[in-house]
């Protein structure tokens, strides 16, 4: 699943097709993709056309369309989940529709070279919903997650307390999005063998430099990531023009197994967690001791 450097190139591709521009009509090609509007994929596109969007803004993994508001009306936006193959394109109209289009908006002016928004989901885990929005514009659905390491009002010293009062692994915490947004499993693994940490480290036991470290380590790997377009492991991650980015070639340990760590040279190892994997170095990330009784 894209994490926070894929779905942040995705948002400022967006940004520089749609913002400013005025949505003509919108086609469902598939009911799937906006299960989440609990009106249908006709109101979907009936209450989008006329719209105009004034942003594209972004918290964790989801993404949205900020709309225009009418006078007297309350807040919308376009919220979209990219899921696990959901593809955000900006195509020329008269480009061949891709054999997983799910939805078709078209826009009024000309600004974007005649570029169209589709979006492509091959599993069709993703999706597109019409939402209610705070006075901030945050989508009211996503208001329960935290902000992001990248983001400019992300408090660190705050995230550094509640992590080291939560009861449970430093991985696990990393990736509650209700602690802090956007890390995933690649980035997770990575920023722990940066700061070598074992994946299973108590987050109780860490102290306020470790739990700073380790929020450092995401936040530069993140920043890194980003500046080379995300990591492709496949064909269904890529921007809006269609690329695919190329930080796997300088992952240190995800999908690294029995491959030498770039520190230490021991072999890279791939254990079972929270049904799918971790990936560490044994000797930059030791096991913690088990307390004593």
């Amino acid at each position: 699943m894209p994490e926070l450097p894929e779905v942040e190139v995705v948002r400022r591709g967006l940004d520089r097709w749609v913002t400013g521009r005025t949505i003509e009509s919108v086609d469902v090609a598939h009911p799937r993709a906006t299960r989440r509007h609990v009106a249908g994929p006709a109101d979907f596109a009936a209450r989008l056309s006329g719209r105009t969007v004034t942003g594209v803004h972004r918290r964790g993994k989801y993404l949205w369309l900020a709309l225009e508001s009418a006078p007297g009306h309350e807040p919308e936006a376009v919220l979209a989940h990219l899921g696990m193959s959901g593809q955000l394109l900006m195509q020329p109209r008269d480009a061949s529709d891709e054999v997983h289009l799910r939805v078709r908006m078209r826009f009024r002016d000309g600004a974007g070279e005649g570029r169209e928004l589709r979006f492509v989901d091959q599993r069709t885990f993703g999706g597109l919903a019409l939402v209610e929005a705070a006075e901030d514009g945050l989508p009211l659905p996503v208001a329960h997650i935290a902000r992001d390491p990248l983001d400019g009002r992300f408090d660190d010293a705050l995230f550094a307390t509640a992590l080291r009062r939560r009861r449970t692994g430093v991985k696990r915490a990393l990736l509650d999005q209700t602690l802090v947004s956007g890390i995933g499993n690649i980035y997770a693994d990575e920023a722990l063998w940066r700061a070598r940490l074992h994946y299973a480290r108590p987050t109780g036991s860490m102290t306020r430099p470790h739990a700073l470290a380790v929020l450092d380590a995401a936040r530069a790997v993140m920043l890194e990531a980003l500046s080379r377009g995300g990591t492709s492991f496949d064909s269904l991650y890529v921007d809006v023009n269609g690329r695919s980015g190329y930080f796997e070639r300088e992952l240190a340990v995800y999908g690294r197994t029995g491959q030498p760590c770039p520190r230490c040279g021991t072999p890279v190892v791939r254990e079972p967690f929270m049904n799918r994997s971790s990936f560490r170095c044994p000797r930059c990330q030791p096991r913690p001791r088990s307390p004593r009784a």
